[in-house]
C-alpha cells in the first residue's frame, strides 16, 4: 500500500511538473501581454515607457528564467505579485479558493444525494413507469445546462415570490442564512445536472451486478431486499460511481464559470477568464496549477477509496 501511494505521488508530481511547463508555454503563445493591453488601451506606443515597464515586471528576461523563477516561487509558497493589480498574488487567490471550493462541495453533495438513490431505485424498478419517469429526467438534466438552469431559477423566484437572491456576495459571518441561500440556489443548478450523470451510472453499474450468480443466490436464500440492494449489490456497484463522483469534483473546481457569473459569485473559474483576458500571468499560472493539483488528488483520492470500498482491490508493495 505505502509504494502504491509512494508511485502515485511521484506520478502526481511528474504530472504537475508537466502541466507546469504546458501553462507557462500555452500562456506565452498567445498573442500580446498585459503591457500590450495597457498600451494599446491608452491607445498610444511609447517604446521606451514599454520597456521599463517589461522590464519592472520581469517579463524582458529569457522565459526559462520566468520560468524557473515562477517554480521557485511556488516552492518557496511566494505566488508572485498581480500584474494588474500590483499586489501579492496569493492575497487574490486566497479569497476566490473557498468560494469555488464551498460551491464544487454543496453541488458534490447534492448530486450525491439525488444521483445515488434515484440510480438504485431506476435499477430495482427496470423498466417500469417509474424508471422511464427518472430516466427522462435525468436525460434533462444532461441536457439542461446549469448555467441556464440556474438562471431560470431566478426568473422564477422573481416571477412567483416576488424575490431574488443577493446579488453580492455574502461571507458567512455577515449573515448566514443569506450566505445560505446564496449557494444553495446554484448548488442546485450545478448538482442537479451532476446527479443525472450519476444516476445513469448508479443505474447501469447495478444493473450489471444484479445479474451476477452471487444476487441471484441471495435472492434464493431470502435474503430482504434491502439487504440485498444496498449491502450486497450496490456495495460492489459502487466503484464506478465513485470515479464519477470524483471526476465530477474536479471538473467543478474550473467548470463553473458561468455559473459563478449568473449568480455573482467571486470564485477561481470566473476570476481566472478575467486574468487571462488581462494576461496577469502570476495569477493564471497559480489559478490553473490549483486546478491541476485538484484534479490530480481527487484521481488519488479516488484510487484509495478503491481498497476501502472493495477488498478484492489490493495494492501491491
Amino acid at each position: 500500500m505505502k509504494s502504491y501511494v509512494a508511485q502515485r505521488l511521484g506520478i502526481a508530481i511528474l504530472t504537475l511538473v508537466g502541466m507546469s511547463i504546458v501553462i507557462f508555454t500555452l500562456l506565452r503563445l498567445a498573442p500580446g501581454d498585459i503591457v500590450d493591453i495597457l498600451f494599446s488601451t491608452a491607445g498610444y506606443v511609447n517604446e521606451s515607457e514599454k520597456q521599463a515597464i517589461l522590464k519592472e515586471l520581469g517579463m524582458d528576461r529569457p522565459y526559462w528564467i520566468q520560468y524557473l523563477d515562477w517554480m521557485r516561487q511556488i516552492l518557496t509558497g511566494d505566488l508572485g505579485k498581480s500584474y494588474r493589480y500590483d499586489v501579492p498574488a496569493w492575497e487574490v487567490i486566497r479569497p476566490l479558493v473557498p468560494v469555488t471550493i464551498e460551491l464544487a462541495v454543496l453541488s458534490i453533495i447534492v448530486a450525491v444525494v439525488l444521483g445515488v438513490p434515484t440510480g438504485v431505485i431506476s435499477a430495482v424498478r427496470q423498466d417500469t413507469t417509474l424508471d422511464y419517469v427518472l430516466r427522462v429526467l435525468s436525460l434533462a438534466g444532461l441536457s439542461m445546462p446549469s448555467f441556464w438552469l440556474g438562471m431560470v431559477i431566478i426568473l422564477g423566484m422573481v416571477s412567483w415570490l416576488g424575490w431574488i437572491p443577493p446579488l453580492t456576495y455574502v461571507k458567512p459571518t455577515e449573515n448566514f442564512r443569506a450566505h445560505a441561500i446564496q449557494f444553495a440556489l446554484p448548488a442546485l443548478a450545478v448538482g442537479y445536472r451532476s446527479s443525472a450523470l450519476i444516476m445513469r451510472i448508479t443505474r447501469s453499474s447495478l444493473l450489471e451486478v444484479m445479474r451476477e450468480d452471487y444476487i441471484r443466490t441471495a435472492w434464493a436464500k431470502g435474503q430482504a431486499e434491502r439487504v440485498v440492494i444496498w449491502h450486497h449489490a450496490l456495495k460492489n456497484a459502487i466503484l464506478p460511481v465513485v470515479t464519477v463522483i470524483g471526476i465530477e469534483f474536479a471538473f467543478l473546481i474550473g467548470g463553473l464559470v458561468v455559473t459563478e457569473t449568473v449568480f455573482n459569485l467571486p470564485g477561481v473559474a470566473r476570476f481566472l477568464v478575467q486574468a487571462i483576458l488581462w494576461r496577469d500571468y502570476p495569477i493564471v499560472q497559480n489559478l490553473v496549477m490549483f486546478i491541476a493539483i485538484v484534479v490530480i488528488l481527487s484521481n488519488l483520492f479516488v484510487d484509495m477509496l478503491y481498497g476501502v470500498l472493495d477488498p478484492r482491490v489490493r495494492y501491491g508493495g
